[in-house]
């Protein structure tokens, strides 16, 4: 990788690269990036850890909350997954429609990891899915697309102002060590979204600019004639991003399940993430014909979808059984301080006239 990124860097203007060419070449370049490579990077001998990977619970209650979907809101029962991972949220949610619902269902993966298509490939060999490799191969449908934690791996460039004047940070290399040089901003996209999403960055405010949201939004919008966009990730409003604790940005990798706050070490080794734009997701999905239905904590969203139906009403005094494990996997998906609470969930529509109240029909 630092071979690859120093030919990048050093064929590129001023010797120097934006955030977002360095992010996009650390995690997808096809040979070096880190998503792309034969190796685990979920669960606990990989580097993080997502929702669906601690319970099934997560992708059988989106059966069930879609299935629902199909009836009240008259759609196509067919459900996109983007960036499907290790295949974990697609059994799950696979299962359960198998076990419970039992209709016609057509699941598509979008996935353009190859290590992680052959994953997938190998868990869900029991069930019927499509597997391609981008949104551009989806022949547009009416259903529902899903994303989990898609939006906060997607490269974007950093910005910071320096006594009044606003610089875009860059990537450099010298003895084989990255490093960071500001230069005046001039890029007008992202003086654009910084007047689009009416942000004035304080002084010596340091922020990341996900020029890459609005074309995967457009991407998502295309491949939708009518039907519902959900949208699960971490990030912030335009409010909390202004909060004097955000001053630095959320930028950050993690490696061996440790935050590494530079990101600049390990490059093709770590992964690297970063809290999203809330505000310019809604902003720019309404701008794609994709209108805001609701925004809800994950944990929200999970007691409105009845989670709590799923609480096993006999208590179980072995701990290790398949009841009392349940059990605490939804206590752990709903607890004020447990890992749902950090994400938010953002539900988005598009051909069709839905509302929270009969999208969350008991």
């Amino acid at each position: 990788m630092n071979t690859f990124l120093k030919s990048l860097i050093t064929n590129s203007s001023n010797q120097l690269i934006s955030y977002a060419d360095f992010i996009g070449a650390a995690l997808y370049h096809p040979d070096y990036g880190y998503y792309m490579k034969d190796k685990q990077k979920i669960g606990r001998l990989g580097d993080f850890i997502t929702t669906s990977n601690i319970s099934d619970l997560y992708g059988r209650m989106m059966a069930k909350w879609f299935s629902n979907i199909c009836t009240n809101g008259q759609l196509d029962p067919v459900f996109c997954e983007i960036g499907a991972g290790n295949g974990r949220f697609a059994e799950a949610f696979l299962q359960e429609w198998q076990e419970t619902i039992k209709t016609p269902l057509k699941y598509i993966i979008v996935e353009s990891s190859p290590y992680h298509r052959k994953l997938q490939r190998e868990l869900l060999t029991n069930f019927s899915i499509v597997q391609v490799e981008s949104l551009c191969e989806v022949e547009a449908f009416e259903g529902m697309i899903f994303s989990n934690e898609l939006f906060d791996a997607l490269p974007v460039h950093v910005i910071e102002k320096v006594n009044g004047n606003l610089f875009e940070v860059m990537i450099g290399i010298k003895n084989n060590e990255l490093f960071e040089q500001r230069v005046l901003l001039t890029n007008s996209d992202i003086l654009f979204f910084l007047q689009e999403c009416k942000m004035e960055l304080r002084e010596n405010q340091r922020i990341e600019v996900p020029l890459a949201m609005g074309k995967m939004l457009r991407e998502i919008s295309q491949s939708l004639i009518k039907g519902i966009v959900v949208t699960a990730d971490y990030g912030y409003t335009l409010e909390e991003w202004m909060d004097p604790r955000r001053a630095k940005g959320s930028l950050r990798g993690y490696f061996q399940h440790q935050m590494i706050n530079d990101v600049l070490q390990h490059p093709g080794e770590m992964d690297i993430t970063t809290h999203i734009h809330f505000d310019y997701l809604i902003q720019k999905g309404g701008q794609a014909e994709m209108e805001l239905i609701s925004k809800l904590r994950q944990d929200e969203f999970l007691l409105k979808a009845g989670i709590l139906k799923e609480l096993e009403n006999h208590y179980d005094p072995n701990p290790f059984s398949e009841v009392s494990k349940r059990n605490r996997a939804i206590r752990s998906l709903i607890m004020p301080s447990g890992m749902s609470s950090y994400f938010h969930v953002v539900i988005q529509q598009k051909g069709i006239k839905l509302n929270e109240r009969n999208v969350f029909v008991e």
